[in-house]
């Protein structure tokens, strides 16, 4: 049976390059034989945060809100995507993220960063690193960092240059990795119900 992997991005920018990452990633797990889906935050649209999803009565949260609850409770795993805004984190991303807790649990997540510039959103991965793993989940120790992303992927999320050559060595591993930690997770889960 194929694994639910959602792969969440989260700029708001008007010219975003960091999608072509975001896109590479389902392209590369579909091929791989997973049910693999992107969640673009700025296409989900949520609020910044008010209230989490689990604050809301059973069956008033927004639509929107509901339905990613969905999604994010019946994923085996997932991919966060994420830029380096001054050494931290995208505000989009963790917006999204901070709306939801409980949903998170117990499934192992991947870190892919991405920057403009040399740095490949180091920083920012590091500091995702310590919230995914806040919120329940298991924080696989391959990653994806791509610098000077335009130069790495072409519009169409296909790898160019020398960049995108690294890109296409270093997947395999992180997909590899993240299989791993998918089919362990969701044996311990069938196996035996969660502390809590």
């Amino acid at each position: 049976m194929a694994d639910s992997i959602l792969v969440l991005y989260g700029s708001y920018r008007s010219d975003r390059v960091g999608i072509r990452l975001a896109n590479f990633i389902v392209t590369g797990l579909r091929q791989r034989g997973n049910d693999a889906e992107l969640v673009d935050a700025k296409a989900v649209g949520l609020p910044m945060l008010d209230r989490m999803y689990k604050e809301y009565p059973k069956g008033s949260a927004p639509p929107m809100m509901e339905r990613l609850a969905g999604k994010i409770r019946s994923a085996d795993a997932f991919v966060f995507v994420t830029g380096e805004y001054n050494w931290g984190v995208q505000p989009g991303l963790k917006n999204l993220t901070d709306h939801y807790l409980e949903e998170w649990f117990w499934r192992p997540a991947a870190i892919a960063s991405y920057s403009g510039g040399r740095l490949s959103g180091a920083h920012a991965a590091v500091a995702w690193h310590g919230a995914l793993s806040e919120m329940g989940m298991v924080v696989i120790s391959s990653t994806l960092a791509v610098a000077n992303i335009s130069a790495a992927l072409d519009i169409d999320s296909k790898p160019i240059g020398s960049g995108g050559d690294a890109l296409a060595r270093a997947f395999p591993r992180f997909a590899d990795d993240l299989a791993w930690w998918t089919e362990a997770a969701k044996q311990q889960r069938a196996r035996r119900a969660p502390p809590y």
